[in-house]
Order: C-alpha cells, then sequence, then structure tokens
C-alpha cells in the first residue's frame, strides 16, 4: 500500500518574511510537518514526531499570493521510524502585475519549489493502526 498526502494553500500577506513579499523557506518546512503529521495519522493513528530532515534544497522562490502543494509519501517503514520524502510545488503564481494586484496565474507545469526528506518516529506504544494491521 502507498502511503501518501497532500494539501493545497495559498501563500499570504502573513507568510511574507523578506522584501518583495518573499516567503520564508521555513514555511515549506511546517507545509511538510503538516504532511508528515497525516501520513502518521493514517498509518498508526498517532501524530507521532518528526526527529530529523536529513536533506533540505530550496529550488524556487514563493511570494504571498502564489498556491502551494505540499507532496509527502512515506518511503520506508521501520519498527518506529518512518522515512519521508517531500514535494513543494508552486501551482498558481499570485501578483503578477503591479497595476492589478489581484491578477494571478494557473501554471501549465508546477514548479518545484522545495524538496525534503526527513525521519519521523512513532513510539510503538502509539501505533494504534499499524499493530492492529501486524
Amino acid at each position: 500500500m502507498e502511503h501518501t498526502s497532500m494539501i493545497r494553500l495559498r501563500m499570504s500577506a502573513h507568510d511574507a518574511h523578506y522584501g518583495g513579499d518573499l516567503v520564508d523557506g521555513a514555511r515549506m518546512l511546517g507545509l511538510f510537518g503538516d504532511v508528515a503529521t497525516e501520513l502518521l495519522i493514517r498509518l498508526d493513528g498517532d501524530e507521532g514526531l518528526f526527529v530529523a530532515y536529513d536533506c533540505v534544497e530550496f529550488k524556487a522562490p514563493v511570494f504571498a499570493g502564489d498556491y502551494i502543494e505540499a507532496h509527502g509519501k512515506i518511503t520506508k517503514i521501520g519498527n518506529t521510524s518512518r522515512q519521508m520524502e517531500f514535494h513543494a510545488y508552486k501551482v498558481i503564481q499570485g501578483n503578477i502585475d503591479p497595476a492589478n494586484p489581484s491578477a494571478a496565474d494557473v501554471l501549465a507545469e508546477p514548479i518545484l519549489v522545495c524538496y525534503a526528506r526527513g525521519t519521523c518516529v512513532t513510539p510503538k506504544d502509539k501505533q494504534r493502526l499499524t499493530a492492529k494491521s501486524e
């Protein structure tokens, strides 16, 4: 069985941290954390804990007004550890015309903005669903 999850949301002015409405890259990691939590709930019936990222690559800028899809999948299931891989894509680009600030474009091809790999842990005594399926 493949374990995947995806969330999509719009980056707001609240997410912009730098000049020119640039969104802090850490916001993508927050999205990945939410995706990881859903994956753990679906697999184990528990939110588990994010332990570490072993790779994070920021590939393209994200701005307020952009719509981002964050995808994740479990790539390996250990006794308590769950290795995961994440991709964040810009699917709609906002704020494309200074004269028309509400203009936006649906991108023909999503743009990879961030890639990461990490490990989460669900303690054995918290694995309500995994224990039932074994």
